[in-house]
């Protein structure tokens, strides 16, 4: 079966944790180990959230006093693909000796009139309390946002229309590899009226960019994987409750974070209006349950699913 997979930038660096790369290099060596099984046995495409790192780089670059003005969120994104692609490419080599593994660098194709330019959602960073992040706007003119009870740098997310290099990412697939791609959901790009891609400051969603990528590729399932073990009806609340099957039209009556579960929500309702097979959410450490039905919240068109015989086979 060919099926994607998406890791959420916080399963490579938890909240409270030191963005050291020793502390990222063996995060990724984890979430690796729990996606082993499924690539040895299937075709696996494998994205990944860039967050807190993509974050990080920003103050760095806003920071530096060699730079004239920071480098664009494009470039910032660029350069977090090829850091988490290289800890994710050389952890999948070391797990499955023998199979070939690539990494590529990959462009989202996004509307230069997307709304989302003129309201950012999206979060990237570490969170802040109120006194450091009011500092922060005030020297940076930064757009911030709350996140629990703390506060980070939001930035704008516009929707993906297509990965770029999709050509080229399903012949790698054709020729057996593992591929990792899609890094922060793509470096986000548009083209211009001489068909010309130009960066723009953005991070692009990676859930939703996954969809769009799976979608493209005829994948048999997508698989969301971030720190909690499904989605919750009530999240926050006194009673939260968690949802094991559902179809797109039932998580779609429920009201999720846009911040954080909604985006995954509307990217696994999307990929099976569009195809009619399976997307799952859940815990990174259960992967391989997800996929036989034993864990994480199951989205098809009936709501139901009993395991890898349900789906249709590879096209």
């Amino acid at each position: 079966m060919r099926i994607v997979i998406a890791i959420g930038g916080n399963a490579l660096l938890e909240r409270g944790q030191r963005p050291d790369a020793v502390v990222q290099q063996a995060n990724a060596r984890r979430a690796v180990a729990a996606l082993a099984p499924l690539a040895a046995e299937h075709e696996v495409v494998v994205t990944h959230g860039n967050g807190p790192q993509v974050g990080m780089l920003a103050i760095q670059s806003s920071a530096d006093p060699a730079l004239r003005a920071p480098y664009p969120f494009d470039v910032l994104g660029a350069q977090t693909q090829g850091m988490i692609g290289y800890w994710l490419l050389q952890a999948l080599q070391n797990a499955l000796p023998g199979r070939q593994v690539a990494a590529i660098l990959d462009q989202t194709l996004v509307s230069a009139a997307d709304p989302a330019f003129a309201a950012p959602t999206k979060f990237v960073g570490p969170v802040y309390d109120k006194g450091t992040v009011d500092r922060l706007v005030a020297t940076h003119g930064w757009a911030i946002a709350q996140d629990g009870v703390n506060w980070r740098r939001v930035v704008p997310s516009p929707q993906p229309q297509r990965i770029v290099e999709t050509r080229l990412i399903r012949k790698l697939l054709e020729l057996g590899a593992i591929v990792v791609c899609a890094g922060g959901g793509g470096i986000p790009v548009v083209r211009n009226s001489a068909g010309l891609l130009a960066g723009v400051e953005a991070v692009v969603d990676k859930d939703l960019a996954t969809a769009v990528l799976a979608e493209s590729l005829d994948a048999d399932a997508l698989l969301l994987l971030t720190d909690v073990p499904a989605v919750q009806r009530g999240f926050g609340g006194p009673h939260p409750e968690p949802i094991f099957r559902a179809t797109p039209a039932e998580l779609r009556r429920e009201n999720f974070a846009a911040g954080s579960m909604g985006p995954k929500v509307e990217a696994v309702c999307r990929f099976v209006e569009l195809t009619g097979d399976v997307a799952a959410i859940g815990n990174l450490s259960d992967a391989a349950a997800i996929l036989a039905g034993k864990a994480g919240t199951i989205v098809t068109p009936a709501g139901d699913y009993g395991g890898p015989a349900d789906l249709r086979p590879a096209r």
